[in-house]
């Protein structure tokens, strides 16, 4: 029974007290309204920036069309990078920016504008722990979502 007791303790706490058990990354996106020419530089739309609950070193951040990775997980990311070293922590970043320690995960592509109401899905990676967010842009900046 002592071994018994002794084993729940230990299970309890590698899952509560330890980062044994993979983590979920929140994530949440804000849009801010920029001028017409820095919007027509980017593609039309605002500057998307997304955030973290918390500090995470990224291994991986990619961005598809969700309604093209429902039907094909193999679609082309509009937006892949990789780690190449040791990341920074990061709490937030923009959407298309560069993000010191990734790269893009093949070399030379560039991201893609994204389109007004089409919906995506980011997928983020920090070692063990992920975490996914679907948003979409709208056409003016006033009616982003």
């Amino acid at each position: 029974m002592l071994i018994g007791f002794a084993l729940a303790l230990a299970i309890t706490y590698a899952v509560f007290f330890t980062n044994w058990k993979p983590g979920t990354i929140k994530i949440y996106h804000v849009t801010r309204p920029t001028s017409f020419a820095m919007q027509t530089r980017r593609g039309g739309s605002a500057p998307i920036t997304f955030g973290l609950e918390g500090d995470y070193k990224l291994t991986e951040i990619k961005a598809v069309p969700l309604a093209e990775w429902q039907t094909n997980h193999g679609v082309p990311p509009v937006w892949h990078l990789v780690s190449d070293s040791d990341p920074e922590p990061v709490k937030f970043f923009v959407y298309g920016q560069p993000i010191r320690g990734l790269k893009p995960a093949v070399s030379g592509t560039q991201p893609q504008p994204l389109q007004p109401n089409v919906a995506y899905r980011l997928f983020v990676t920090a070692g063990k722990a992920r975490g996914w967010h679907d948003f979409k842009i709208g056409g003016n900046p006033s009616e982003t979502k």
